[in-house]
């Protein structure tokens, strides 16, 4: 228990910075208008890309034992790559609407 306590105290600052991009994000998305969302969420893809990218480097120069950055740095890689896949699809079929149909 001292050393869940220790690391909070160590990095309080950034649990804070966390916990305020996570409430900024929720708001700031619940606020879009739903003629945006395709053009941000290939934007959200690009920033993704980003953190897949950052985490690839970031677990590459971790030390091995270092199980504190390599968690989240791998959690970060993981779903950083589901929202990138997942996004592309989306938007694909997204923009597949707007594609003439084919007259048979």
């Amino acid at each position: 228990m001292e050393a869940i306590f220790n690391y909070v105290t160590e990095n309080e600052i950034f649990i804070y910075l966390l916990l305020f991009t996570i409430i900024l994000g929720f708001e700031v998305i619940s606020k879009v208008p739903t003629i945006l969302h395709t053009p941000l969420m290939s934007g959200a893809n690009a920033i993704s890309g980003i953190v897949v990218l950052g985490a690839i480097i970031l677990i590459r120069q971790t030390d091995p034992s270092n199980l504190t950055i390599l968690i989240p740095a791998s959690l970060a890689l993981f779903v950083g790559s589901i929202n990138v896949f997942g996004g592309f699809i989306v938007t694909d079929r997204m923009l597949g609407m707007f594609k003439k149909k084919k007259k048979k």
